[in-house]
């Protein structure tokens, strides 16, 4: 990666790290589905008068659902059920796992010993925190979050494949006309995050009609405290919008396994702004299944390439 993709990665993971804790506080006068109903409306409207849509298909779809849909439903309603922000800033970090597995099956990506090692020790921490679940994570949330990681791992392949496929447009284009096809490719990054958010906008303000239908009422909007809506207004336009298209960006221009790994300072931005701005107390158990997941982040990550060879340069 060049060094100006591995700052945008890292202002990414804090971008994510501190999100958790603005969740904490929309999820205060807003119930969680309606909550990411709302996240992808504001996202997605008015820029989907402005972008030009990536092609619908199967795969656009998959990213949508996965990354957005199953991700924030799940993560949204978890924290709404008790689940801490620092604790579910470092749960969701088993996407990396997952993602990697699945960049090996689907897209060819090569998984390494060091990564199987890894993906154990992390299991290890998963446990840790299945031994003490309860308060800061109760088991429904602690399902919830797993479910999340799961969807989040399929968007992030589906991600890949739908920019690599806007990306191939520009393959075959001069020398002399690299910057625009690089501009091209950021703009289709974005095009992605906003036509996918106006997709998961409409399956989650279905689901939350169903599911939550006392809770959309006038009095909702307007008792909403001011603390709300400004952290509504962060999710939604850093986040989401800024967050999510440097991802898309980034995934679309390096092979996941490079720029996964980077996801692991979400947990460590995470639990550091829980504490910080919302007095989320750290135990041993907390601190031990961190390090235990963070090292098996940074061991899954070691000496890439030993395995398969990969489908993507």
């Amino acid at each position: 990666m060049i060094p100006l993709h591995i700052v945008l990665a890292v202002l990414v993971t804090f971008i994510w790290g501190v999100n958790f804790t603005f969740i904490a506080w929309a999820l205060e006068s807003f119930p969680p589905l309606m909550l990411t109903a709302l996240r992808f409306f504001f996202t997605a409207v008015p820029l989907v008068l402005f972008l030009k849509p990536p092609k619908f298909n199967r795969t656009l779809f998959i990213y949508a659902i996965g990354t957005f849909v199953m991700q924030y439903a799940f993560v949204f309603t978890a924290m709404h059920l008790g689940a801490s922000a620092g604790l579910t800033a470092l749960l969701l970090q088993f996407q990396i796992f997952i993602t990697v597995l699945l960049a090996y099956v689907i897209l060819g990506e090569a998984v390494s010993r060091m990564q199987i090692i890894g993906m154990l020790v992390g299991v290890l921490g998963l446990g840790v925190i299945a031994l003490n679940l309860g308060g800061d994570m109760p088991l429904v949330g602690f399902i919830c979050i797993l479910i999340a990681a799961i969807g989040w791992s399929f968007g992030n392949i589906a991600s890949k494949q739908v920019s690599t496929q806007q990306s191939n447009i520009y393959t075959t284009a001069p020398a002399d006309n690299n910057k625009a096809s690089k501009k091209t490719s950021t703009l289709s990054a974005v095009s992605l995050v906003v036509w996918g958010d106006l997709i998961a906008y409409m399956v989650l303000t279905l689901s939350s009609l169903l599911f939550e239908n006392e809770a959309w009422t006038l009095a909702t909007f307007t008792q909403a405290s001011f603390k709300s809506w400004l952290s509504l207004g962060f999710i939604v336009y850093v986040s989401t919008l800024i967050g999510f298209g440097l991802w898309a960006h980034l995934l679309s221009q390096n092979i996941a396994s490079k720029v996964m790994p980077f996801a692991l300072l979400v947990p460590v931005f995470g639990m550091a702004t829980s504490v910080l701005l919302i007095g989320e107390v750290v135990t041993w158990w907390k601190m031990l299944a961190m390090l235990l997941i963070l090292s098996g982040l940074i061991l899954a990550n070691v000496k890439i390439g030993l395995g398969r060879k990969s489908a993507h340069a």
